[in-house]
């Protein structure tokens, strides 16, 4: 659940004023020139921390780096605002974490997805109707939240792409978890077809965007479409069914949430401390939102039981 607006509000990360600058062009030229070849090349691989070399991190990607900074330091020192390097803003690299905390924020998502999975399945018999596809969705979540980890640690085309392909298979999980909940129990045919249907949109997306040019205006807007779904579908449900189970409060609670706090985007300020930036802000503030919608789940799935279970009794 925690994923499905994150990428809604994401600019076209291409070229920025930042990489466009001759300075910062000229930099990283006569820098590769300079250390990234022939015996200069070697000393830096000699150099080089193993955890660097693990990561992927080459001799022109230090010459970019250092290059920012200078770039960086120049546009400060003349009174302009930071700017932005290939779609993303200057950040301080630690180890070899190229954007460490939203990559933190990343991995603590994950570990919070994890321990409420392990919650959800020590309290909730697998004889409940929803205990399959809530186990699927939760690992379908914790896979979105090791690739984000992944992409703010190593920015690279590949990791980049898994990064948006996983947070897009959340948000449709989520519907089909929404569906199964709503029309699935009652009418298992039409929520396997509305799956399969699903499957084949989700196929058809990854498609489009890995076979030509990656196109993040699209990529926006898809996601931007399977979340409203997404919100509009739950929203409705729990509206019209809180009366008679009081714990849908926590559904609202984070569909709404997860709605407003993706504005946070819109923020987009530079790093504070060259760390610390909206799209840090917004991972971390998706923490919470998932120990709440899992405890959503758990209390809805003994509430299927405990109505099941009366039901037989009758």
């Amino acid at each position: 659940m925690a994923p499905l607006l994150v990428l809604f509000l994401a600019g076209v990360a291409v070229a920025s004023r930042g990489d466009r600058e001759p300075v910062y062009r000229e930099c990283v030229s006569a820098c590769e020139q300079r250390n990234c070849t022939g015996a200069r090349l070697q000393d830096f691989r000699a150099e080089q921390p193993l955890y660097m070399r693990l990561t992927g991190w080459v001799c022109l990607d230090d010459c970019r780096y250092q290059c920012m900074w200078d770039t960086v330091s120049l546009y400060v020192k003349e009174g302009f605002a930071v700017p932005q390097f290939h779609g993303k803003w200057p950040f301080s690299r630690f180890l070899f974490f190229q954007e460490p905390a939203s990559a933190l924020a990343s991995f603590l998502n994950g570990v919070a997805n994890l321990l409420m999975l392990k919650r959800y399945r020590s309290s909730v018999p697998a004889s409940c109707p929803m205990y399959q596809t809530c186990l699927n969705f939760a690992m379908v979540s914790i896979n979105a939240w090791f690739w984000s980890t992944i992409f703010h640690t190593r920015d690279t085309a590949i990791t980049e792409k898994m990064d948006y392909f996983c947070a897009s298979a959340v948000i449709l999980h989520s519907i089909y978890l929404c569906c199964m909940r709503t029309l699935g129990l009652r009418y298992p045919a039409v929520a396997n077809v509305f799956g399969a249907l699903l499957v084949l949109l989700f196929a058809c997306h990854v498609s489009y965007l890995t076979l030509g040019r990656f196109d993040y205006s699209y990529n926006m807007l898809a996601n931007a479409s399977f979340g409203m779904v997404n919100l509009v579908w739950w929203l409705v449900w729990c509206l019209r069914r809180h009366s008679h189970q009081p714990y849908l409060w926590k559904c609202v609670l984070v569909v709404v949430l997860l709605q407003s706090l993706a504005l946070l985007e819109l923020l987009d300020f530079p790093p504070v401390l060259w760390v610390l930036d909206a799209h840090a802000l917004w991972h971390f503030s998706t923490i919470p939102l998932n120990i709440l919608f899992y405890s959503f789940l758990q209390d809805d799935s003994l509430y299927l039981l405990k109505v099941n279970s009366v039901e037989k009794l009758d």
